[in-house]
Protein backbone atom coordinates (compact mmCIF):
# COMPACT_ATOMS: atom_id res chain seq x y z
CA UNK A 1 0.00 0.00 0.00
CA UNK A 2 1.12 3.64 -0.54
CA UNK A 3 1.95 5.83 2.78
CA UNK A 4 -1.47 6.50 3.08
CA UNK A 5 -4.44 4.60 2.69
CA UNK A 6 -6.65 5.34 0.01
CA UNK A 7 -10.43 4.82 -0.28
CA UNK A 8 -9.81 2.62 -3.09
CA UNK A 9 -7.47 0.35 -0.81
CA UNK A 10 -9.57 -0.04 2.20
CA UNK A 11 -12.56 -1.07 0.16
CA UNK A 12 -10.67 -3.14 -1.86
CA UNK A 13 -9.50 -4.86 1.56
CA UNK A 14 -13.07 -4.57 2.73
CA UNK A 15 -14.55 -6.66 -0.45
CA UNK A 16 -11.80 -9.31 0.13
CA UNK A 17 -13.19 -10.23 3.64
CA UNK A 18 -16.67 -9.65 2.78
CA UNK A 19 -16.79 -12.26 0.35
CA UNK A 20 -15.99 -14.55 2.87
CA UNK A 21 -18.32 -13.21 5.70
CA UNK A 22 -21.74 -15.56 6.41
CA UNK A 23 -22.76 -13.06 8.82
CA UNK A 24 -22.32 -8.68 8.76
CA UNK A 25 -20.15 -8.11 11.95
CA UNK A 26 -21.46 -5.46 14.18
CA UNK A 27 -18.51 -5.89 16.91
CA UNK A 28 -14.62 -5.85 16.35
CA UNK A 29 -12.44 -7.24 18.98
CA UNK A 30 -8.61 -6.97 18.72
CA UNK A 31 -6.73 -9.64 20.79
CA UNK A 32 -2.98 -8.76 21.92
CA UNK A 33 0.08 -10.51 23.08
CA UNK A 34 -0.80 -14.31 24.34
CA UNK A 35 -4.68 -13.52 23.91
CA UNK A 36 -5.22 -15.11 20.61
CA UNK A 37 -7.05 -18.56 22.63
CA UNK A 38 -10.14 -16.31 23.04
CA UNK A 39 -10.90 -16.55 19.50
CA UNK A 40 -11.52 -20.36 20.05
CA UNK A 41 -15.09 -19.27 21.71
CA UNK A 42 -16.34 -18.08 18.34
CA UNK A 43 -19.13 -19.92 17.04
CA UNK A 44 -19.95 -21.15 13.77
CA UNK A 45 -16.79 -19.27 12.66
CA UNK A 46 -15.37 -17.80 8.99
CA UNK A 47 -11.65 -17.63 9.53
CA UNK A 48 -9.28 -15.71 6.92
CA UNK A 49 -5.39 -15.48 6.90
CA UNK A 50 -4.21 -11.84 7.15
CA UNK A 51 -2.43 -12.82 3.56
CA UNK A 52 -5.45 -13.10 2.25
CA UNK A 53 -6.72 -9.76 2.50
CA UNK A 54 -4.82 -6.98 -0.19
CA UNK A 55 -2.39 -4.41 1.91
CA UNK A 56 -3.33 -5.89 5.74
CA UNK A 57 -0.46 -6.03 8.02
CA UNK A 58 0.83 -9.42 8.86
CA UNK A 59 1.99 -9.68 12.72
CA UNK A 60 5.62 -11.45 13.04
CA UNK A 61 5.03 -11.59 16.66
CA UNK A 62 4.79 -14.47 19.12
CA UNK A 63 1.44 -14.60 20.41
CA UNK A 64 0.10 -13.30 17.51
CA UNK A 65 -1.83 -15.75 15.60
CA UNK A 66 -2.41 -13.64 12.24
CA UNK A 67 -6.42 -14.27 11.25
CA UNK A 68 -9.53 -12.90 11.24
CA UNK A 69 -12.43 -14.61 12.84
CA UNK A 70 -15.86 -13.84 12.13
CA UNK A 71 -18.63 -15.50 14.23
CA UNK A 72 -21.53 -15.39 16.69
CA UNK A 73 -20.59 -14.67 20.02
CA UNK A 74 -22.96 -14.08 22.77
CA UNK A 75 -25.71 -13.11 21.11
CA UNK A 76 -23.30 -10.63 18.89
CA UNK A 77 -22.07 -11.03 15.70
CA UNK A 78 -18.14 -10.21 15.76
CA UNK A 79 -14.87 -9.85 13.77
CA UNK A 80 -12.25 -10.97 15.87
CA UNK A 81 -8.37 -9.83 15.30
CA UNK A 82 -6.00 -13.09 16.44
CA UNK A 83 -3.05 -10.95 16.56
CA UNK A 84 -2.00 -7.20 15.56
CA UNK A 85 1.13 -5.39 13.73
CA UNK A 86 2.93 -3.00 15.78
CA UNK A 87 5.11 0.00 15.14
CA UNK A 88 8.32 -1.48 16.21
CA UNK A 89 7.71 -4.49 13.01
CA UNK A 90 8.94 -1.58 10.79
CA UNK A 91 5.31 -0.94 9.79
CA UNK A 92 4.40 2.81 9.82
CA UNK A 93 1.45 4.45 11.87
CA UNK A 94 -0.90 4.06 8.67
CA UNK A 95 -0.32 0.66 7.87
CA UNK A 96 -0.70 -0.78 11.80
CA UNK A 97 -4.06 1.41 11.82
CA UNK A 98 -5.24 0.30 8.49
CA UNK A 99 -7.33 -2.92 9.75
CA UNK A 100 -9.01 -0.48 12.01
CA UNK A 101 -10.32 1.49 8.64
CA UNK A 102 -11.08 -1.76 7.28
CA UNK A 103 -13.47 -2.82 9.91
CA UNK A 104 -14.99 0.51 10.05
CA UNK A 105 -15.59 0.20 6.28
CA UNK A 106 -17.69 -3.05 7.09
CA UNK A 107 -20.20 -1.58 8.76
CA UNK A 108 -18.51 -2.11 12.48
CA UNK A 109 -19.67 0.51 15.30
CA UNK A 110 -18.07 -0.60 18.51
CA UNK A 111 -14.38 -1.92 18.88
CA UNK A 112 -13.02 -3.71 21.67
CA UNK A 113 -9.09 -3.92 21.82
CA UNK A 114 -7.16 -5.55 24.88
CA UNK A 115 -3.49 -5.59 25.00
CA UNK A 116 -0.67 -7.35 27.39
CA UNK A 117 0.65 -4.21 29.66
CA UNK A 118 3.41 -3.56 32.08
CA UNK A 119 1.96 -2.33 35.46
CA UNK A 120 3.31 0.92 36.39
CA UNK A 121 0.26 1.94 39.37
CA UNK A 122 1.48 -0.12 42.89
CA UNK A 123 -1.74 -1.16 43.81
CA UNK A 124 -2.05 -3.34 41.11
CA UNK A 125 -0.89 -7.39 40.60
CA UNK A 126 0.54 -9.29 37.76
CA UNK A 127 -2.86 -10.82 36.16
CA UNK A 128 -5.17 -7.90 36.88
CA UNK A 129 -7.26 -6.45 34.34
CA UNK A 130 -7.55 -2.81 33.74
CA UNK A 131 -9.82 -0.84 31.67
CA UNK A 132 -8.56 1.64 29.67
CA UNK A 133 -9.98 5.46 31.12
CA UNK A 134 -7.27 7.56 29.08
CA UNK A 135 -3.69 7.16 27.48
CA UNK A 136 -0.36 8.34 27.24
CA UNK A 137 0.29 8.75 23.42
CA UNK A 138 4.49 9.20 23.17
CA UNK A 139 5.00 8.34 19.65
CA UNK A 140 1.52 10.23 18.69
CA UNK A 141 2.83 13.87 20.48
CA UNK A 142 6.24 13.31 18.77
CA UNK A 143 4.57 13.26 15.51
CA UNK A 144 3.94 10.02 14.71
CA UNK A 145 0.01 10.26 14.53
CA UNK A 146 -1.64 7.62 12.36
CA UNK A 147 -3.58 10.29 11.74
CA UNK A 148 -0.77 12.83 9.71
CA UNK A 149 -0.94 13.39 6.00
CA UNK A 150 -3.93 13.69 3.84
CA UNK A 151 -7.44 13.87 5.76
CA UNK A 152 -10.52 12.17 3.99
CA UNK A 153 -13.23 14.25 5.64
CA UNK A 154 -15.69 11.57 4.54
CA UNK A 155 -13.74 9.13 6.97
CA UNK A 156 -13.76 11.78 9.70
CA UNK A 157 -12.79 15.38 10.65
CA UNK A 158 -9.19 16.72 10.37
CA UNK A 159 -9.01 17.75 14.08
CA UNK A 160 -10.73 14.87 16.14
CA UNK A 161 -11.41 15.48 19.48
CA UNK A 162 -10.27 13.13 21.83
CA UNK A 163 -11.99 14.27 25.35
CA UNK A 164 -12.93 11.13 25.55
CA UNK A 165 -11.59 8.48 23.76
CA UNK A 166 -12.56 5.39 26.09
CA UNK A 167 -16.68 5.18 25.93
CA UNK A 168 -17.69 6.05 29.28
CA UNK A 169 -20.93 3.79 28.96
CA UNK A 170 -18.64 0.75 27.60
CA UNK A 171 -17.04 0.98 30.75
CA UNK A 172 -19.51 1.41 33.06
CA UNK A 173 -21.16 -1.91 31.48
CA UNK A 174 -17.57 -3.67 32.12
CA UNK A 175 -17.60 -2.38 35.58
CA UNK A 176 -21.32 -4.22 36.17
CA UNK A 177 -20.23 -7.10 34.74
CA UNK A 178 -17.11 -7.91 36.48
CA UNK A 179 -18.75 -6.68 39.66
CA UNK A 180 -21.23 -9.43 38.92
CA UNK A 181 -18.95 -11.99 37.83
CA UNK A 182 -17.04 -11.26 41.47
CA UNK A 183 -13.93 -10.06 39.22
CA UNK A 184 -11.34 -7.24 40.06
CA UNK A 185 -11.16 -4.46 37.55
CA UNK A 186 -8.90 -2.18 37.54
CA UNK A 187 -9.00 1.09 36.00
CA UNK A 188 -6.38 3.78 34.74
CA UNK A 189 -4.58 5.68 32.05
CA UNK A 190 -1.97 3.58 29.33
CA UNK A 191 1.11 4.95 28.12
CA UNK A 192 1.88 3.96 24.58
CA UNK A 193 5.59 3.60 23.67
CA UNK A 194 7.37 2.64 20.49
CA UNK A 195 9.32 -0.40 21.55
CA UNK A 196 10.51 -3.21 21.36
CA UNK A 197 13.17 -2.07 24.16
CA UNK A 198 11.38 -2.59 27.15
CA UNK A 199 11.90 0.74 29.36
CA UNK A 200 14.52 1.31 31.16
CA UNK A 201 13.28 1.88 35.04
CA UNK A 202 14.37 5.84 34.42
CA UNK A 203 11.83 5.67 32.05
CA UNK A 204 9.29 3.84 34.13
CA UNK A 205 9.93 6.44 36.61
CA UNK A 206 9.09 9.39 34.40
CA UNK A 207 6.10 7.49 33.32
CA UNK A 208 4.68 7.11 37.09
CA UNK A 209 5.26 11.08 37.33
CA UNK A 210 3.49 11.76 34.01
CA UNK A 211 0.10 9.79 35.27
CA UNK A 212 0.73 6.16 33.92
CA UNK A 213 -0.87 3.52 35.44
CA UNK A 214 0.15 0.66 32.91
CA UNK A 215 2.71 0.84 29.77
CA UNK A 216 2.37 -1.18 26.77
CA UNK A 217 3.20 -1.13 22.59
CA UNK A 218 0.02 -1.29 20.87
CA UNK A 219 -3.56 -0.36 21.03
CA UNK A 220 -3.33 3.81 20.99
CA UNK A 221 -2.84 4.37 17.72
CA UNK A 222 -5.86 1.77 16.57
CA UNK A 223 -7.93 3.80 19.34
CA UNK A 224 -7.18 6.93 17.30
CA UNK A 225 -7.86 6.11 14.11
CA UNK A 226 -11.56 4.26 15.32
CA UNK A 227 -12.19 7.76 17.43
CA UNK A 228 -11.37 9.77 13.88
CA UNK A 229 -13.86 7.31 11.96
CA UNK A 230 -16.76 7.98 15.08
CA UNK A 231 -15.87 4.64 16.91
CA UNK A 232 -17.08 3.37 20.30
CA UNK A 233 -14.08 1.61 21.75
CA UNK A 234 -13.23 -0.13 24.79
CA UNK A 235 -9.87 -1.00 25.55
CA UNK A 236 -8.74 -3.86 28.54
CA UNK A 237 -5.24 -4.11 29.17
CA UNK A 238 -4.45 -7.57 30.84
CA UNK A 239 -1.68 -6.89 33.84
CA UNK A 240 1.39 -9.35 32.80
CA UNK A 241 3.80 -8.03 34.83
CA UNK A 242 4.49 -5.56 37.45
CA UNK A 243 7.39 -3.13 36.60
CA UNK A 244 10.94 -2.59 39.08
CA UNK A 245 11.76 1.17 39.14
CA UNK A 246 14.59 0.14 41.21
CA UNK A 247 15.51 -3.29 39.83
CA UNK A 248 17.86 -5.32 41.36
CA UNK A 249 21.33 -6.60 38.79
CA UNK A 250 19.53 -9.53 37.98
CA UNK A 251 16.13 -8.52 37.67
CA UNK A 252 15.06 -8.58 33.85
CA UNK A 253 11.51 -8.44 31.99
CA UNK A 254 11.22 -11.10 28.67
CA UNK A 255 8.34 -11.35 26.29
CA UNK A 256 8.08 -15.04 27.59
CA UNK A 257 7.08 -13.89 31.00
CA UNK A 258 4.10 -11.30 29.27
CA UNK A 259 2.79 -14.23 27.12
CA UNK A 260 3.12 -17.08 30.19
CA UNK A 261 0.77 -14.81 32.28
CA UNK A 262 -1.46 -13.58 29.67
CA UNK A 263 -2.41 -17.20 29.15
CA UNK A 264 -3.02 -17.18 33.25
CA UNK A 265 -5.49 -14.29 32.64
CA UNK A 266 -7.45 -15.52 29.58
CA UNK A 267 -10.73 -16.96 31.80
CA UNK A 268 -10.99 -14.23 33.55
CA UNK A 269 -10.69 -11.89 30.25
CA UNK A 270 -13.33 -14.37 28.14
CA UNK A 271 -15.80 -13.93 31.66
CA UNK A 272 -15.64 -10.14 31.08
CA UNK A 273 -15.63 -9.95 27.62
CA UNK A 274 -18.48 -12.93 27.50
CA UNK A 275 -20.71 -11.28 29.72
CA UNK A 276 -19.56 -7.81 28.26
CA UNK A 277 -20.92 -8.89 24.74
CA UNK A 278 -24.06 -10.34 26.07
CA UNK A 279 -25.13 -7.03 27.38
CA UNK A 280 -24.30 -4.84 24.65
Amino acid sequence: MTSYPTPVQIEEAASAIRQQLSQQPAVGLVLGSGLSSLAEAVAAPDIIDYDEIPHWPASTVPGHSGRLVNGRLEGQQVLVMQGRAHYYEGYGMHQITFPVRVMNALGIETMILTNAAGGINPDFSAGDLMLIRDHLNFPGMAGWNPLRGPNDDAAGPRFPDMTHPYDAELRELAHAVAAGLDLTLQEGTYAYVAGPSYETPAELRFLKGAGADAVGMSTVPSVVVARHAGLRVLGISTITNIVNLDPRPEQTTTHEEVLEVGALVVPRLTRLLHGVLARL
